[in-house]
């Protein structure tokens, strides 16, 4: 078996966002970072949590993958599954999986939208855990 996952340079923000902050978003955010904290951004849509996440990825040099949640969306789209390819068995990461690996930053757009059984392998990364389980590997992959 051959793991198969996409280069982090994929998910770095090259050139600066604009972004113009309107309090101390930056500085808590970075507080939060730094103590290896999760961040819930709410809001209502248009109001600038993407740009936000992009800047602060920017900005703290960090890749930023992006998951649109959706009631469709299962705990194997974002951690990963075994894939046939070529008539070899393969391991493909989720999106989480390569934030991890990478070091990253997962951005779960509407996670108001995900289905409660996708949300367990989610909890292991935000309390103080900070590690995904990936139970079909058998691994247990730590989140920074």
């Amino acid at each position: 078996m051959e793991a198969h996952t996409l280069a982090p340079e994929e998910h770095f923000i090259r050139d600066e966002p604009y972004y113009e902050p309107v309090g101390q978003e930056i500085e808590i955010f970075e507080a939060a970072y730094q103590n290896k904290l999760p961040v819930l951004l709410k809001g209502p849509t248009g109001c600038g949590k993407t740009r936000f996440m992009e800047y602060m990825a920017w900005r703290l040099k960090r890749p930023l993958i992006t998951v649109s949640c959706h009631d469709d969306l299962t705990a194997s789209d974002l951690v990963g599954r075994f894939l046939v390819k070529g008539g070899e068995t393969v391991w493909v990461d989720g999106p989480l999986a390569r934030a991890v690996r990478a070091g990253g930053i997962c951005y779960l757009d509407e996670i108001v939208e995900a289905r409660k059984d996708t949300m367990v392998v989610i909890h292991p990364l935000a309390d103080d855990r900070r590690a995904l389980p990936m139970e079909k590997l058998g691994e247990y992959g730590q989140g920074s």
